[in-house]
């Protein structure tokens, strides 16, 4: 079964108005994944993309134990400016979920950082997929794209897709005096482009 549009309404935020459309394979899916497209975006030519995974904690309560509220924000913004999608992905701590997130967390105040946690705990470091990311960017008719993030794998879903990738926007956030451990291992781990000569 593939995914489908759901449901769809304008939805008014600081940043401005957006379109917000939920994508799942079952209209009763409490989490579709969603895509929230400015009003003055021209699908005509590359259109600005943001991959984001759901991060409750940073979203929602603000943690300063990493970017993600503030990356989001920051996208939200630039494409309301510019133009654009941005893919919100239902794969809550790199897709290990809210609990074992917590459970990652307190191996993190035992010394361990975010990546050797998850190993502890018997998870993959990133279980993130973002197939479907491609998926919803077919259904909405994207065709060429300018992409959001530091992130190489995401830049390697699209280059391996049927979309064209035009360019990449870095969408850094200055680390604070919690979040710098977990950027550190983002690049040495990742290979997050992080810095300004990243290409």
């Amino acid at each position: 079964m593939m995914i489908k549009i759901q449901a769809e309404a304008n939805v008014p935020t600081e940043y401005g108005t957006f379109r917000m459309l939920a994508f799942s394979e079952n209209e009763n899916d409490w989490m579709p994944h969603m895509a929230i497209i400015a009003e003055n975006t021209d699908f005509t030519k590359p259109v600005n993309v943001r991959f984001h995974s759901e991060c409750i904690t940073g979203e929602v309560f603000h943690s300063k134990k990493c970017e993600c509220g503030q990356q989001l924000d920051a996208a939200m913004k630039y494409i309301h400016e510019h133009g654009g999608v941005i893919v919100y992905l239902r794969q809550e701590g790199r897709n290990i979920g809210i609990i074992n997130k917590l459970k990652a967390y307190s191996l993190q105040e035992q010394g361990f950082d975010t990546v050797e946690a998850n190993l502890k705990l018997g998870l993959p470091a990133d279980d993130r997929n973002f197939a479907v990311a491609i998926e919803i960017l077919n259904i909405l008719g994207v065709k060429e794209v300018n992409l959001l993030t530091n992130n190489p794998e995401k830049v390697k879903y699209v280059t391996e897709s049927n979309i064209l990738l035009h360019s990449r926007i870095p969408l850094r956030i200055p680390a604070n005096e919690i979040s710098e451990g977990y950027l550190k291992t983002k690049k040495d781990y990742f290979g997050h482009l992080l810095d300004d000569n990243d290409n």
